[in-house]
C-alpha cells in the first residue's frame, strides 16, 4: 500500500505543468485498486476537480449506467486518466501535458496489474497508443499496452451528445469484461 501512498504523494506535489496552478484538487482514480478491468481517460473535468475523484461528472454517469447495465460493479473496475489535473474549459490535453504525466499512468498501470484496459476516447488511444490513430476506426478493435490488451471506445461524453454511439461502447466494454479473470 505505501507505493500509492507515494504516487499520491507525487502526484499531489506536482509542479511539472501549468496545470498544478489552476487546480483544485488533484484527480488519481477511482474504484477496485486490485480490479481486473481498468478504464483510462484523458483528463478530469469540472466536477472531477472539485471532488478529487476521477469519471463522477456527466460523463461518469454515463459510464456507471453501461457498467450498471452490463452487470459490472464498481469494485470490478479502476478508473483514471492520462492527467492529474483539470485543463481550464476542459481543453484536450497537449502532447507536453500528457507527457508529463505519462510516469503517474504508468505506476498506476503497474501496480493495478490489470487484465484489460479500455480506453475512453480518442485522446487516451492517441497518447498510450499510437497518435495517429482516430478513435471511430479504431474503436472495438484489440491492441495491446505492454502485454496487455487493450480496447479502445468512445468516451462515455461522446455519448451526452450522440446517442447512436451507446451500442458500441456498451458493446466493446462488454468484449473486454469478457477478457478479464473477474467476468
Amino acid at each position: 500500500m505505501w507505493e500509492w501512498e507515494i504516487l499520491e504523494n507525487e502526484c499531489k506535489n506536482c509542479t511539472k505543468c501549468e496545470l498544478h496552478k489552476s487546480r483544485l484538487n488533484v484527480v488519481i482514480d477511482r474504484g477496485n485498486r486490485n480490479a481486473g478491468l481498468m478504464f483510462i481517460g484523458e483528463a478530469p473535468g469540472a466536477t472531477e476537480d472539485r471532488v478529487g475523484k476521477a469519471f463522477v461528472g456527466n460523463a461518469g454517469k454515463m459510464l456507471d449506467l453501461a457498467l450498471t447495465g452490463l452487470g459490472i460493479a464498481e469494485d470490478d473496475i479502476y478508473i483514471c486518466n492520462i492527467l492529474k489535473c483539470r485543463p481550464p474549459n476542459n481543453i484536450n490535453p497537449t502532447k507536453e501535458q500528457a507527457l508529463m504525466c505519462m510516469g503517474y499512468l504508468m505506476k498506476q498501470i503497474e501496480l493495478v496489474k490489470p487484465d484489460v484496459i479500455v480506453l475512453l476516447g480518442g485522446v487516451a488511444l492517441k497518447h498510450l497508443i499510437d497518435s495517429s490513430l482516430g478513435i471511430t476506426r479504431s474503436r472495438g478493435s484489440w491492441t495491446e499496452f505492454n502485454e496487455i490488451p487493450v480496447m479502445p471506445t468512445y468516451h462515455p461524453a461522446a455519448l451526452l451528445r450522440d446517442d447512436s454511439k451507446k451500442m458500441d461502447m456498451w458493446k466493446d466494454i462488454k468484449e473486454a469484461w469478457k477478457r478479464t479473470k473477474n467476468s
